[in-house]
């Protein structure tokens, strides 16, 4: 009998934007140069208070042995006070769980939640992950498209339809990757109606580019009166401090959910790196000028807007303008099942591929995030590099039959 892995694993799907990710970095490794508007990296650097803190951690040498599982306890009443003032989300310390990243997070909240038969409805366009994360409890994802022309967000009566006596949550992001939907008040408060006839359903919204909006006023679900006790934020701060490489996220739960998931975690990681915890904590210190939280909307704004103009010229790129996060989600379908070439482009997958090695470009596939006819763009890059990606689409583009 030959050696495999095991079932779980053979049947996981290989991450879309890992996948791109290699292969650019492979063109770069040969001397290419790749405009690489595929990974979702933040602008610039985590501010140097945060550095400093860090800095201070190992010369202290008082954060060298193993933490508690989850998270130092300053940390945990910080992230508390935090939700309570920004989101108005009722919690305390002991709802907190630190973990590495807000992908364990996640991790932690649905396999300590669903078992195999229960079901789970996911907006889509999603975070590529957390289809990945469903299959491995063994839960069924259902997944939840709303118009196009709505920028993808599901109506109430579409949840309504597709809730069972199986349905154990509700999965979204607010500001979503891809799309940059952001959901309004209004919205939330129309989904807890939806919800409230069903005490069994939990909401899991994962929060994780809060500070990256333009718009107004923002709303955490878990801060709604009659959402209380039904609600896991999830959050971190590799978006927000650009801290991608630190690996701190949370998650905030009900009591009984956040001790399942501190017992999970016990049993796969135990606590975060002590050093990155204090480096979070300082970063939750700062005030909203320290962290020119402002400066970088600001930013992203410009480029945002750049990129608006610049793709939205591009024959056949279909996008609503995003209100949040860093990324475009265009339909391409304009430019599928044609031959370019050799090959005929059936789906984005074959789109970006030949994109990334005839124009040099990197993009990631829309299937990955579970609509096929789109692409992600990353905006979260310099101006150059985004005149540039697009002069090399443009001259590619010409390419393609009508």
């Amino acid at each position: 009998m030959p050696l495999l892995p095991a079932n779980r694993i053979q049947s996981l799907p290989q991450s879309g934007t890992l996948a791109i990710y290699q292969q650019t970095q492979q063109l770069k490794a040969q001397g290419y140069k790749i405009c690489d508007l595929g990974i979702g990296e933040p602008v610039g650097t985590p501010p140097t208070h945060i550095q400093q803190v860090a800095k201070n951690a190992i010369d202290a040498g008082n954060y060298f042995k193993y933490p508690p599982i989850e998270g130092y306890a300053d940390l945990r009443t910080a992230i508390a006070n935090k939700l309570r003032r920004d989101n108005h989300i009722p919690c305390e310390a002991e709802n907190i769980v630190v973990s590495a990243g807000a992908k364990q997070a996640l991790a932690n909240v649905l396999l300590s939640l669903l078992n195999p038969g229960d079901e789970i409805v996911i907006y889509t366009p999603y975070w590529a992950t957390y289809a990945s994360l469903v299959k491995l409890t063994g839960a069924k994802p259902v997944f939840l498209k709303g118009s196009p022309k709505h920028n993808f967000e599901p109506a109430p009566e579409q949840l309504q339809a597709a809730l069972t006596p199986r349905t154990r949550a509700l999965l979204f992001s607010s500001p979503c990757n891809p799309t940059g939907l952001v959901f309004s008040k209004t919205s939330l408060e129309a989904l807890a109606d939806v919800l409230q006839p069903h005490p069994q359903v939990l909401v899991i919204a994962d929060e994780i580019y809060e500070y990256i909006r333009f718009v107004d006023g923002y709303t955490s679900i878990g801060s709604l009166p009659n959402m209380v006790d039904r609600v896991v934020t999830v959050n971190g701060f590799s978006k927000s401090f650009s801290m991608t490489g630190w690996r701190v996220g949370y998650m905030a739960a009900p009591q009984w959910l956040a001790k399942a998931c501190t017992r999970l975690q016990g049993q796969l990681t135990g606590g975060v790196n002590t050093i990155a915890q204090r480096a979070a904590l300082a970063a939750l210190e700062l005030t909203e000028d320290e962290i020119s939280i402002g400066r970088i909307r600001d930013l992203y704004l410009t480029r945002r807007d750049l990129a608006v103009q610049l793709f939205k010229a591009l024959p056949g790129f279909d996008f609503h303008v995003p209100s949040g996060a860093f990324y475009l989600f265009p339909d391409v379908r304009y430019y599928l099942d044609k031959a370019v070439g050799v090959p005929t482009m059936h789906d984005t997958n074959a789109f970006c591929a030949y994109m990334l090695t005839n124009a040099h470009v990197s993009l990631i596939p829309g299937a990955t995030f579970g609509e096929p006819h789109c692409v992600r763009i990353s905006y979260g890059v310099s101006e150059a590099t985004l005149r540039e990606a697009n002069d090399r689409l443009q001259r590619a583009l010409a390419r393609w039959p009508t």
